[in-house]
Order: structure tokens, then C-alpha cells, then sequence
């Protein structure tokens, strides 16, 4: 298709040839529509606003929308991380609380087993203490000894022990100057902890300390006890 253009300025019309088939003749091939459709962009032909090609304005704003979507693109890529980091902090504290309970559960249950065998090894302490567990009774009761201190089980109140009120329950007091303490002086029945945990407290003796007499003191009680036997005789 042949087209004649004037451009105002009284020269000869500049005739445009614009090539509108559907086949190249020189390969054989269909064109594309907008291929066919194109026209050549001459050189300093002025665009639609006026510049050079038209173009510089839509490659400006080209960048602007390309910087602002980019800017948009961190900010998501932000606030995602940001969410998988909170994420997966509070899953580390979700494992650790069901660690914790688990474990929680574990050491109350085997606490609740060890309370109930105390009374059995009462037992076998008193059999002990009067001579009677011997022989294969004996190599019994020592390995379940054995077994329950490797599980944790362990057992306290001793005599010559400090007292102390937090695993000692005193039954019996006395005094005396030959302690400087309250001190454990009879063990009545032992107790026994499991971890950081007390089963059960041990029943004993305590003896408080007492100051010597002086020898004032000691001279008034032997005559207070001179003259109370010769009132009784």
C-alpha cells in the first residue's frame, strides 16, 4: 500500500510504502500480524510528547514502576522472614515446653512407683537390723538396693547428721553438752529423695546442746543433791 504524507513545510509529498502481505515473498514464512502492521520508526521523527521516537518518557516511566515494584518486593520479602522467624522461634519453645512436660511426666510416675516399694525396704531393714536376711534373701535384697540407686532412689538420716528440718522430722529431743548442734542422734526410720525431691522425711532423735555448768552451778547441784539424801534418809 503506497501513501503520500505532506509535512507543511512545501516540499514534495514523502511517499510511504507499507508492506501488508501475509507471506514474505523472500522466505516463504506467515507473517505476524504486528509485524505486518509496523512501520519503521524514522530517524528523528517526533513521538507523540514531542521527543525523539516518543520513547523516553515511557522508559522513564518504565524504572519508576520497576523501582516501586522491586521496593514492594523487599518489603514482602521482609515481613515474610520476619513471620518464619517468629514461627520458628515459637515452635523451638513449643518443643522445648512438650520436652519438658514429657520429662515432668516421666519423673512423677517413677517417683510414684519408688514411694510405694519404701515400705518394702523397711522391711528388709528390719529383717537386716535382727540377723534374718541372709543368704539368697540376702543377694536379693541388695540388688534391689542396687537397682533403685541407679534409678535415682536415695536414702538419708544417719546418726551424727546435722538436724535439719527440711528432710528430718524430730520425734524425740534431749540435750546435751557434748553436741554443739542440733545433731541426729537416733534414726527411727530412714528417709529416702528422689532427685531433687523428698519421698518421704526421716523420723529421728534430735539432741540439743546444752552449756556446760560452771562451777558455781556445779557446786549448788551437789549440795542441792547432798541434801536431798539426807532428807531421804
Amino acid at each position: 500500500m503506497t501513501e503520500l504524507r505532506n509535512d507543511g513545510n512545501g516540499e514534495e509529498p514523502r511517499v510511504v510504502v507499507r508492506d501488508r502481505r501475509k507471506i514474505d515473498p523472500e522466505t516463504g514464512e506467515v507473517r505476524r500480524p504486528e509485524a505486518a502492521e509496523a512501520e519503521p520508526q524514522q530517524a528523528g521523527e517526533t513521538g507523540p510528547a514531542g521527543a525523539p521516537g516518543g520513547s523516553a518518557p515511557a522508559a522513564g516511566k518504565a524504572d519508576s514502576d520497576s523501582g516501586a515494584a522491586a521496593a514492594d518486593l523487599q518489603k514482602q520479602l521482609e515481613e515474610r522472614t520476619a513471620d518464619l522467624q517468629r514461627v520458628t522461634a515459637d515452635f523451638a519453645n513449643y518443643r522445648k515446653r512438650v520436652e519438658r512436660d514429657r520429662l515432668a511426666v516421666i519423673e512423677s510416675a517413677k517417683a510414684s512407683v519408688l514411694t510405694e516399694l519404701l515400705p518394702l525396704l523397711d522391711d528388709l531393714e528390719r529383717a537386716d537390723a535382727h540377723g534374718d536376711l541372709t543368704g539368697p534373701f540376702k543377694a536379693v535384697a541388695d540388688k534391689l538396693h542396687s537397682t533403685l540407686r541407679s534409678i535415682g532412689l536415695e536414702s538419708f538420716g544417719n546418726e551424727g547428721d546435722p538436724f535439719d528440718p527440711l528432710v528430718h522430722e524430730a520425734v524425740q529431743h534431749s540435750t546435751s553438752p557434748d553436741v554443739k548442734e542440733p545433731t541426729v542422734t537416733t534414726v527411727l526410720r530412714r528417709g529416702y529423695r528422689f532427685g531433687e525431691r523428698v519421698l518421704r522425711h526421716a523420723l529421728v532423735a534430735v539432741t540439743d546442746h546444752e552449756p556446760e555448768p560452771s562451777a558455781e552451778q556445779a557446786e549448788q547441784t551437789a549440795d542441792q543433791a547432798e541434801q536431798q539424801s539426807s532428807a531421804d534418809n
